[in-house]
């Protein structure tokens, strides 16, 4: 299959701050512990090693057996949970909200990322063990974010179960109310082997367990689990136990909001258009109860759950904490530190926006001595036909104009086909030119004449800009089906002007293609090729 690539800074489409950090621009530095390639990553082994204790792999691998007792476990997954209770054995990880149906087609370029990042690094360090971890967001409580997918141009949604108020962790909700989205699913499936597969798939998942994040878990093994990916649900007591001293730091001392305001200013201080992802409370933990998940918050020494009833004073809320360490749920300041306490590893795999709030963290990990992982970004890929490639070769479209704005799009192709000139810029140059000849004349005689003149040509040069606008808007409407062509395949491959991978569900190109898109995909994500990948099928 073809691939073609496109780096991120020129699809239009990531930060200044991640296209820095790819380009690892010196300033940033201070901001990660290493960059992620093959050959840092033996430092990086080296430094987990040192710090990761025994005993928090045996636990480890005990929750994960536990949590994969009644899923169909694949050898090579197997072999990876058995394998973390060895030393030599480490993770790389990307996390993930519970999605219905996985969501947008990232989720799947994240995972494969992971999956072919560990096979990398097996090759290249052959005396260690890597295994490929999907981190489930079970305690997240976005139930907007997550209720819905978009497949052939309309969104299913999850109106969510009606026995339960969706407002605690979103892994508990029962499957309930599932079953309308599958029949409508199912009638815009059609028939055919693909279609039946994506129909079973869902119907296991969803009808045949009773919350969301077995559901997950089913259909992110039913995905990935031939190819060792280990699922785990950090929502788990044994898990939050070895967590205990670092939320007690979080609740009593605060150290994340001191640390990472610190790292904020720096950040601002590289560049002042860097968007500050997101700001630390002085406590970033939330309370876990049915239906609850709700802000830890301090007020006048006394500690309480944002709008409930519920309070602490000090010493009752440290008792409470080592009773019942899962009722306290990191947020998205602090879960980064939990993934590193409890398993061991190297490297994190997220989108741009992920990475842009991990780059506020080194100095709050470093305060409470835990080691940094290495920040990698995820795989992006472009999905484009075979009947969708020869249109854009018909229509003379390369991919670096396809990722343009609409308006931007639309104006250059019209500048390209028209059997006229529409860009002014030597008629602008001989008025400038001109004018140069009148400031001289100025200057010679009356210099109170430079006033006039620079507002007769001010004028001027925004009359030839009104020219051109309306040559150019007149060449659209007599161009106005090539225009319309154009405008549909870019609206194919960029639905709502959007990133495909940020809207399409995977079930759009697996009905068509079956498990060979999959296949597809893990031959040409390269994780540690940071481009953005266009794959035609």
């Amino acid at each position: 299959m073809p691939t073609n690539y496109i780096s991120f800074k020129e699809t239009g489409y990531f930060s200044n701050l991640i296209c820095d950090y790819l380009s690892e621009k010196d300033a940033l530095k201070p901001f990660y512990n290493r960059f992620p390639k093959l050959e840092n990553f033996k430092a990086q082994i080296e430094e987990k090693k040192a710090s990761f204790p025994k005993k928090h792999r045996e636990i480890l691998v005990s929750v994960l057996q536990a949590q994969y007792q009644n899923v169909e476990t694949s050898e090579a997954t197997q072999t990876h949970i058995s394998a973390l209770s060895a030393e030599n054995t480490f993770t790389i990880v990307t996390g993930h909200q519970l999605n219905l149906f996985t969501g947008p087609l990232y989720f799947l370029y994240k995972i494969i990322s992971t999956i072919n990042l560990a096979k990398q690094l097996q090759e290249t360090y052959p005396d260690s063990h890597f295994v490929p971890v999907y981190w489930m967001a079970t305690e997240d409580h976005d139930f907007e974010e997550i209720n819905y997918f978009n497949f052939h141009g309309k969104k299913f949604q999850w109106k969510g179960p009606e026995t339960k108020e969706v407002g605690g962790a979103v892994g508990e909700l029962p499957t309930k109310g599932l079953e309308q989205v599958f029949e409508l699913f199912s009638q815009e499936l059609g028939i055919g082997a693909n279609a039946e597969t994506l129909k079973q798939w869902f119907k296991e998942a969803y009808l045949q367990h009773d919350n969301l994040t077995d559901a997950t878990r089913f259909l992110a093994n039913k995905l990935f689990g031939q190819r060792g990916l280990v699922i785990i649900d950090g929502a788990d007591k044994s898990l939050k136990q070895l967590f205990i001293p670092f939320m007690e730091n979080e609740l009593f001392e605060q150290t994340s909001q001191t640390a990472v305001s610190k790292t904020i200013e720096k950040l601002n201080e590289v560049d002042t258009l860097y968007k500050i992802q997101v700001n630390p409370r002085a406590i970033n933990l939330f309370y876990l109860d049915e239906g609850l998940r709700e802000r830890i918050v301090e007020i006048d020494g006394k500690f309480q759950v944002n709008e409930t009833t519920i309070s602490w004073t000090k010493d009752e809320l440290k008792a409470h904490l080592q009773t019942h360490p899962e009722r306290f749920s990191p947020n998205v300041m602090t879960r980064p530190l939990y993934q590193e306490v409890i398993l061991p590893n190297l490297c994190y795999i997220g989108g741009g926006g992920e990475l842009a709030y991990w780059l506020e963290l080194k100095s709050f990990f470093e305060s409470v001595s835990v080691p940094f992982p290495m920040l990698l970004l995820r795989n992006s890929a472009l999905i484009v036909t075979e009947k969708q490639a020869q249109k854009l070769d018909k229509l003379n479209i390369t991919f670096e104009q396809l990722f343009l704005k609409r308006h931007s799009f639309i104006n250059r192709k019209v500048r390209e086909i028209s059997n006229i000139d529409i860009n002014f810029d030597a008629q602008k140059e001989h008025l400038v030119a001109q004018f140069q000849e009148m400031y001289r004349l100025a200057e010679l005689t009356d210099k109170s004449f430079f006033g006039a003149v620079k507002a007769q040509e001010v004028k001027q040069l925004k009359g030839l800009e009104h020219l051109e606008k309306r040559l150019l808007k007149a060449q659209k409407k007599k161009l106005s089906e090539h225009v319309s062509r154009i405008t549909e395949i870019q609206n194919e491959l960029f639905p709502n002007e959007s990133l495909q991978e940020r809207t399409e569900n995977f079930a759009n190109v697996f009905d068509a293609y079956g498990t060979t898109f999959i296949d597809t995909l893990f031959e040409s994500l390269d994780p540690l090729r940071q481009d953005f990948v266009i794959v035609t099928l």
